[in-house]
């Protein structure tokens, strides 16, 4: 079990940031020492390394939310029928996933275009 300073470091986040994410219900940690310290494990680290990927994208809390407990969902269920509800749910934000990072791309584009036509102004006006 490591600490919030080395789990914010292991993932990548601050810590104010996963304190946030333990208000808002996203996350909470595995346990707490005789001190009060949050505890996390590698599990935790796991789910706080989802939300961070996820953030980029435009998910919201909410949607988050809906993930990591579909996620600990299909890991608990049975192979049985209410699986395959569980899967179309996930494919479902793999879907909405794609479609953001294809908007990403084309954003990404439109920006690498437009420092492209400053760059041509700047070699127009500063010939060497």
């Amino acid at each position: 079990m490591m600490q919030i300073g080395e789990a914010a470091e292991r993932v990548g986040l601050s810590i104010r940031t996963i304190r946030h994410y333990e208000d808002a219900g996203l996350i909470m940690p595995s346990a707490r020492s005789e001190g009060g310290f949050r505890l996390y494990t590698e599990p935790d680290i796991a789910r706080l390394a989802v939300v961070k990927r996820m953030k980029p994208l435009g998910f919201t809390l909410d949607e988050m939310r809906d993930l990591l407990e579909l996620l600990d969902a299909l890991t608990a269920a049975d192979p049985g029928a209410g699986r395959a509800a569980l899967l179309d749910r996930l494919t479902m934000f793999h879907e909405a996933a794609q479609a953001r990072v294809r908007a990403l791309r084309d954003q990404l584009t439109m920006a690498e275009g437009f420092a492209g036509q400053i760059q041509q102004h700047i070699d127009f006006h500063n010939p060497s």
